[in-house]
């Protein structure tokens, strides 16, 4: 009996933390790496004063969420994809109360070129108990879609991971 308690918290100590698989969505036109098996879901959101459909796949692993969102847009129009990447830009800084830090960043192209695209970071208190929260998040617009990777989380997981999943994203 002892060896096989000592067997298990063994197996226990040796899986992974962060388990990562390649998520592809042609229909959407990503592929990302994500750290856990994801969850998906499909909305409607109110962005630029119009009613768009969003598709989220999420991971949550070590106390952070790693999520990718498409936002389909009703046809390839540079003032709308900027309306919508500016709301996004906008609704991450008031969901933490504070004014992110912001660079710019070349997204990968599935094609291999980049796109270019906006890092985002911001730290502070989130939702009604005003807990703690850091999020990192790209946003990139392209044809028809905006695209918004992002890791939310108490405290920034390590450095390694962020890279991994930024360093995967690659978008038609």
């Amino acid at each position: 009996m002892l060896r096989l308690l000592a067997c298990a918290a063994f197996l226990a100590a040796c899986s992974p933390a962060y388990n990562w698989r390649t998520v592809a969505d042609p229909a959407e036109g990503y592929e990302i790496d994500l750290p856990a098996k994801p969850t998906v879901d499909e909305r409607s959101v109110d962005i630029a004063g119009r009613p768009l459909p969003m598709h989220v796949r999420a991971a949550h692993t070590q106390g952070a969420v790693f999520a990718i969102a498409a936002i389909d847009l009703p046809r390839d129009d540079a003032q709308l994809q900027q309306s919508v990447i500016d709301a996004l830009r906008s609704a991450l800084a008031r969901n933490l109360g504070t004014s992110p830090l912001e660079r710019a960043v070349q997204v990968p192209l599935s094609a291999g070129a980049t796109a270019p695209g906006i890092e985002i970071v911001a730290t502070g208190a989130a939702g009604p108990a005003h807990e703690q929260r850091t999020i990192h998040a790209w946003i990139v617009g392209r044809g028809r879609h905006v695209y918004q990777a992002a890791i939310v989380a108490a405290h920034a997981p390590p450095q390694e991971q962020s890279d991994q999943f930024f360093g995967s994203l690659k978008v038609r």
